[in-house]
């Protein structure tokens, strides 16, 4: 076994797996029985405690018989499971990136994502994902699945530090956001809100957007999503210097979380004010 579990490209293709045989519908022992080998090997490298190599990977592919296109994504992921940082890009890189997505929110228990002119994916209403998203239901549908990671039985612990302009840049109509900034205020207990205000002047999160995802038994991953691309950052330097970062956003550039509530209200009451 590799001592690289925890990487970005070994979380996805851990999903990979699991999702390639959960949507056959095929069970464990039936996956190894045709694989010929024990399906607890085949239970640790679906939920990401142990890492396959590549030919068990293409063994597995073969049982559950996929197809030529999902194969090469899968066995893409198990070739480079050991490498640290990973870019995506293209079409390829979105289904990998967005297993890795999924899974880093699956497993992590805290997650700190800074969005400076939008409402975090995790914390949006159907009306405002729509806005963005478009007519394609599919993605509509599994972008609002993702947010049970907030409500589950064990709920990860999210917080959210948010750009003032992501409260007043207008998507879809003023309703739209209103009613989006309401359910802000709703959050769970487990979600904490933050704004960072216009004027505050310099500081870490000019450079961009950034996910940091927590693991109680793993090194944290941080996300960068630019344009048709995603990076995922596991390097322990560059990692420390997000959460540096996180950490200067939070305690020292936004808005403490009574504070902004109050301000998000204000800004309520304008979306309200203008429909």
């Amino acid at each position: 076994m590799r001592a690289t579990t925890g990487s970005p490209r070994a979380r996805a293709l851990s999903a990979a797996l699991r999702d390639a045989r959960v949507s056959r519908d095929v069970g464990l022992r039936e996956l190894a029985r045709r694989v010929g080998i024990s399906h607890t090997l085949v239970s640790q490298w679906e939920q990401g405690h142990r890492l396959p190599k590549t030919e068990d990977v293409a063994a597995v592919l073969t049982g559950l018989g996929v197809n030529a296109e999902e194969r090469e994504r899968i066995v893409e992921l198990a070739r480079h499971a050991g490498d640290s940082d990973w870019l995506t890009v293209g079409h390829l890189g979105a289904s990998q990136r967005l297993a890795g997505v999924m899974e880093c929110e699956r497993t992590a228990v805290r997650i700190t994502e800074w969005l400076p002119w939008m409402i975090p994916g995790l914390l949006q209403t159907s009306d405002y994902a729509r806005e963005i998203i478009g007519p394609d239901e599919s993605r509509l549908t599994l972008r609002l699945a993702r947010r049970d990671v907030l409500t589950r039985r064990e709920p990860v612990e999210f917080h959210a530090v948010i750009g003032e302009p992501g409260l007043r840049e207008t998507v879809g109509s003023p309703g739209v956001m209103a009613h989006q900034l309401k359910t802000l205020q709703d959050s769970p207990s487990n979600v904490t809100v933050q704004v960072v205000p216009i004027g505050r002047g310099w500081h870490p999160g000019i450079v961009g957007p950034f996910i940091l995802y927590e693991f109680p038994d793993s090194p944290p991953i941080v996300h960068i999503e630019p344009y048709r691309s995603s990076a995922f950052v596991y390097n322990e330097r560059d990692v420390s210097d997000y959460q540096s970062a996180a950490d200067m956003l939070r305690k020292e550039v936004a808005m403490s979380p009574d504070d902004s509530a109050r301000l998000i209200a204000d800004v309520i009451t304008e979306w309200e004010t203008t429909e």
